[in-house]
């Protein structure tokens, strides 16, 4: 199944591909692993993947199963330790919807960090 997903921009050009899990956890053992989730013990099923190249920029958008990334030995972040990491927060709401942490803000953050390495920006709606 292939769907395209609104990336959350209000232009609504942004959008990703989604490549469903073949295998995703049960929504029991799910909500049993959210009864304490701590910090970096559980996992969602999926993972945003988005390329970037000079020519295209940040292209081929996709939500896609959660697996192992394959990188070349040469890439730069093994020898030079260039690379950004930003977390977003999940809390579901009384309702049972799941809401973001100021999503808006790690956005911010994470092309902060980009211009601080000489790295690309991420478009915001991209990132959102």
């Amino acid at each position: 199944m292939n769907t395209d997903l609104m990336a959350g921009s209000t232009t609504g050009s942004a959008t990703f591909r989604f490549d469903p899990s073949a295998t995703p956890v049960d929504a029991n053992e799910r909500a049993a692993r959210l009864v304490d989730p701590g910090f970096g013990r559980v996992f969602t099923d999926h993972m945003a993947v988005i390329r970037y190249n000079e020519a295209e920029g940040w292209h081929d958008a996709a939500i896609t199963a959660r697996a192992p990334i394959t990188i070349d030995p040469s890439t730069a972040v093994l020898h030079y330790a260039q690379e950004i990491f930003e977390g977003l927060k999940a809390y579901r709401l009384d309702d049972g919807s799941m809401a973001l942490f100021r999503p808006d803000a790690n956005a911010r953050r994470f092309n902060n960090s980009a211009r601080r390495l000489a790295m690309p920006e991420l478009p915001e709606e991209l990132f959102l």
